[in-house]
């Protein structure tokens, strides 16, 4: 069976990095850019900043502020006019997963036509992207560099999962710079999200020594590092290394996948318009703990990556100090500890675990669940048991 490695294309990083978009746009032959971000970003002056730099390259560039956090197909239907009507021949994603992810979707209607619900699964399109750039504000779901893309299907109330290598940018830009205005709430969530892409990808059913590498390597730098980031987001060699930890977490589920987590926090976006990061911090324990036995040995590495003393101890031993490890963390950056006080509602449980059981996530958890188990899954972590 073939193995395949999807690596995107030119990545920069760095203090100061984002003044080289311009330059690194005309290389992709781009004479007028759409800025796709959210409002926030839109009204505070950045999106303008990063206009006049393509501006100063001699691109014309406009901007579309509506990407909203878990970006529907509205906002996508919305950015296609947008892109149509300006006459662009490019993108540029400016922010998080919701602005890379709502851009990508833009990006496939551009290049394909269609509607973005005829996307979703694996590889769906079969026009080459126009030109897309991604410049990332937050250090955690690494969407800038990935081939998934999370829309939400507003009348079925479901994230869409499209996974397709063509969506993968063509540059991303990581400047930790952009990412010191972010509140330490948002930088728990984004760096507990990396820590789940991290997590789900080593213990994937697709997981390889290339993905391995990587995803040992991110659980290391943020253990280390989101702390540093929260308690004081100026403190640029933790924003530095976030930036990198976050895109080694991509890298790895980008070729590996993902689980459960992710499969069961789309449900919850889609239901509820729940921060995504901050719905994988708390779903990640009792699904890792559900997983353990589906591979103990990778689970006692994680342990060590963790900063985890395991010396002595048995596999089983072990591998449940990873569950604690990720449990300290989530309660030190400050993710609340259970979904009830998210406003989630129990009689949506058995809705949302079968349309878990259908997301392409799920596909290679490490351990095989019913209906009835997700279920379980997400009542536990209503619940906030420990």
């Amino acid at each position: 069976m073939s193995t395949y490695y999807f690596l995107p294309t030119r990545n920069v990083f760095g203090e100061g990095s984002v003044q080289e978009a311009g330059t690194l746009a005309k290389t992709l032959d781009v004479k007028k850019i759409m800025i796709v971000t959210d409002a926030f970003l839109a009204k505070s002056g950045m999106a303008e900043k990063i206009a006049k730099i393509y501006q100063e390259a001699g691109i014309e560039a406009s901007i579309f502020g509506g990407a909203e956090p878990n970006p529907t197909d509205k906002n996508v239907e919305a950015g296609i006019d947008f892109y149509r009507e300006h006459g662009c021949n490019g993108i540029v994603s400016l922010g998080g997963g919701s602005s890379h992810d709502c851009a990508k979707g833009i990006g496939l209607l551009a290049a394909n036509g269609g509607n973005i619900r005829d996307f979703e699964g694996v590889d769906k399109s079969s026009n080459d992207m126009i030109p897309l750039m991604a410049i990332n504000t937050t250090a955690g779901t690494a969407s800038e560099i990935t081939r998934f893309c999370i829309i939400t299907d507003t009348a079925r109330k479901v994230k869409m999962a499209i996974v397709d290598w063509r969506v993968t940018p063509q540059i991303s830009i990581n400047d930790p710079i952009l990412m010191v205005g972010m509140p330490p709430s948002l930088t728990a969530a984004t760096g507990m999200d990396a820590l789940t892409h991290a997590i789900e990808a080593y213990v994937s059913t697709m997981a390889n020594p290339l993905t391995d590498a990587a995803a040992l390597q991110a659980i290391r730098m943020i253990t280390q590092y989101l702390p540093k980031a929260v308690a004081n987001g100026e403190y640029m060699k933790a924003r530095d290394n976030m930036a990198y930890a976050q895109y080694l977490a991509g890298i790895a589920f980008n070729n590996a996948s993902l689980g459960y987590v992710h499969a069961m926090a789309h449900q919850l976006g889609g239901f509820y318009n729940l921060p995504h990061g901050v719905c994988n911090a708390i779903l990640l324990p009792y699904v890792e703990y559900f997983n353990l036995i589906g591979n103990l040995n990778r689970f006692r590495d994680i342990a060590e990556a963790m900063g985890e003393n395991v010396a002595g101890l048995s596999t089983d031993e072990a591998a449940v100090k990873a569950i604690n490890a990720i449990r300290r963390l989530s309660k030190q950056v400050g993710i609340p500890r259970d979904l009830k006080s998210l406003g989630v509602k129990s009689e949506d449980f058995a809705i949302m675990a079968e349309n878990a059981k259908k997301d392409v996530c799920q596909l290679t958890n490490p351990r095989k669940a019913t209906k009835e188990q997700v279920i379980e899954l997400y009542r536990q972590a209503y619940e906030g048991e420990e």
